[in-house]
C-alpha cells in the first residue's frame, strides 16, 4: 500500500512545473480496449477511439433508458490513454442503466480536456445508441473535478451529478499543497524558499521533519504541533478522522504530502505560476483572534502571489473552476481524512453554490475514512440510487451540514453515511493502529 501511494505521488508531482513545448503524441492503445460481458449480465458492449479518446460503452439488453457517464481520476503525464469500468458497473447493468467512459485525448491534471471529451461521448452515445431518458455524470478525484464542470457547462444535457472524492475547489487544492510545504518550513526554522530546490525531498525535508519532532509525525514537538493544527484547519477544520489521516498521509504514505510542493507553481499548457497563499491568514486554533504566535507566523511564511494568467476564473481553461452555478442536483461522497483532496473541497463548492443561490440543488455527504476514494460499494451504490430517486420522484436526500463547524468537529460527524459492515482502508494489513473510534450503534 505504502508503495502505491508513493507511486501516485510520484504521478501527481510530474503534473507541476511542465514546460511549454511541442504537444505529446498520446496514443490509445486498441487491443486494450476490449472487455468482456460480467457473467450472467448480457450487453452491448462497444469500445474505440473518438475525437483522439478510447471510450468504453455498454447497455445491457433491458436497457431503462438512463445513461451514466463515468470520469475518471488523474493518470499521470504518460503517454497511453486507458479507459476505465464504471466503479458501479455490476450495479448498473444489473439494474438496468447504460454506462459510458472516456480515457480523455490527454494525461496529466487537465480538466479541461477531461469534460470535453466526456461531454463529446455523451453526444457520440446519444447518435450511436439513442438519446437516454435520463443522463448522469459522475466521477472521482480529478473526475469529480470534470463532474462538477460537465454539471456547470452542460448543465441542460444531463439530470444529475455525483462526484466522489473530488477537487470541487479547483486552485484551492494547489494552494493547500503550498500552504502544508511553506507552514513546514516556517514551523520548522529550515526555511527553505519556494520553489524549492532540487535536493528539496532528499535534504531539506528530512532536516525539516527532524526539526518538528522527534519521530515526525508521531512524535511532535511544540512547532510540529503547530503544523499539524495548521493542517487541520486549512483541509477542513476540526473533524473525526483528521488525525487518522495526518498520520497516514505523514507517516505510512512517506514524505506524500512534501512531494505535492516540488515543482514551480505551474501547470501543464499553463502559463505562470498558478498557486497562492498571498490572501491567507493562518491559525493554530479556531480561535479568530490571533495569537502572538500566529501573528509572528503570518508575518515570516513566505508569501506566494500567483500570476494574472497563472489561473483563470471562467470558461474551461486547463484548470476550469468549479463556479458554484449548479443548475441540476448534485449529490457529493468524501471521505473526512483524505489529506490527498481532502475534506475542504467540500466546503469550498459549497461556499461558491452559496453565492450563487443554488444550495437547494446540493447535498454533500462525509464518510469516516482517511484514504483517498477509500468508499466501499455500498456507499455508492446508495448514493447513486438517492441521486436518481432525487431526479427522478423528487426525493431530496438528506446529507451533511458541511459548512457547520461545531456539526462538523462532533465525533460522531460523518457516521450517518458510512458503510459499517464492508472492509475499511485501515482493515488491510499494517494499518489497523489507525482505526478510528466506531461510530455508534444503529
Amino acid at each position: 500500500m505504502r508503495k502505491l501511494v508513493l507511486f501516485l505521488a510520484a504521478l501527481m508531482f510530474a503534473a507541476f512545473g511542465a514546460m511549454a513545448g511541442p504537444p505529446p503524441r498520446y496514443f490509445v492503445d486498441e487491443a486494450k480496449l476490449p472487455f468482456a460481458e460480467t457473467p450472467g449480465m448480457p450487453s452491448q458492449r462497444l469500445w474505440g477511439v473518438h475525437n483522439n479518446a478510447g471510450y468504453r460503452i455498454e447497455v445491457p439488453y433491458n436497457w431503462n433508458g438512463s445513461l451514466v457517464m463515468w470520469a475518471h481520476g488523474y493518470r499521470g503525464t504518460g503517454l497511453e490513454l486507458t479507459v476505465d469500468n464504471h466503479p458501479l458497473r455490476s450495479f448498473l447493468i444489473a439494474n438496468g442503466y447504460a454506462w459510458a467512459a472516456s480515457s480523455y485525448s490527454r494525461n496529466s491534471y487537465d480538466p479541461s480536456q477531461g469534460a470535453k471529451d466526456t461531454h463529446a461521448l455523451t453526444t457520440f452515445f446519444n447518435g450511436k445508441i439513442g438519446k437516454p431518458r435520463r443522463t448522469y455524470i459522475t466521477g472521482a478525484s480529478m473526475g469529480g473535478h470534470i463532474t462538477g464542470i460537465v454539471a456547470e457547462q452542460w448543465a441542460q444535457s444531463y439530470d444529475g451529478a455525483m462526484p466522489i472524492c473530488g477537487v470541487m475547489g479547483d486552485y484551492e487544492l494547489f494552494d493547500y499543497f503550498l500552504d502544508f510545504n511553506l507552514a513546514a518550513q516556517t514551523l520548522s526554522g529550515v526555511g527553505a524558499q519556494y520553489p524549492f530546490a532540487p535536493n528539496y525531498l532528499t535534504t531539506t525535508v528530512p532536516a525539516t521533519k527532524a526539526a518538528l519532532g522527534p519521530a515526525f509525525p508521531y512524535a511532535l514537538n511544540a512547532a510540529g504541533q503547530n503544523l499539524k493544527s495548521l493542517v487541520q484547519l486549512r483541509s477542513g477544520g476540526v473533524r473525526p478522522v483528521f488525525e487518522q489521516g495526518f498520520l497516514f498521509w505523514n507517516g505510512v504514505a512517506g514524505d506524500f504530502l512534501f512531494g505535492l510542493g516540488v515543482g514551480d507553481g505551474t501547470l501543464p499548457r499553463h502559463p505562470g505560476v498558478a498557486v497562492q497563499n498571498s490572501d491567507v491568514v493562518y491559525q493554530f486554533d479556531t480561535n479568530p483572534a490571533l495569537t502572538s504566535a500566529e501573528q509572528t507566523f503570518n508575518a515570516t511564511i513566505q508569501r506566494v502571489t500567483a500570476d494574472p494568467q497563472g489561473r483563470h476564473n471562467n470558461g474551461i481553461s486547463n484548470v476550469p473552476p468549479t463556479t458554484g452555478d449548479l443548475r441540476i442536483p448534485m449529490l457529493s461522497l468524501h471521505t473526512l481524512g483524505d489529506l490527498f483532496v481532502p475534506f475542504h473541497m467540500e466546503q469550498e463548492y459549497a461556499r461558491r453554490v452559496a453565492a450563487h443561490n443554488a444550495s437547494q440543488l446540493l447535498v454533500q455527504r462525509a464518510t469516516r475514512d482517511f484514504g483517498h476514494c477509500s468508499f466501499t460499494g455500498p456507499e455508492l451504490v446508495t448514493t447513486f440510487v438517492d441521486l436518481v430517486k432525487w431526479v427522478e420522484a423528487g426525493a431530496k436526500p438528506a446529507g451533511d451540514n458541511v459548512l457547520d463547524a461545531t456539526a462538523v468537529a462532533d465525533p460522531n460527524f460523518g457516521c450517518k453515511f458510512t458503510d459499517k459492515v464492508s472492509p475499511r482502508f485501515w482493515d488491510q494489513p499494517g494499518l489497523g493502529f489507525l482505526k478510528p473510534a466506531a461510530c455508534p450503534a444503529p
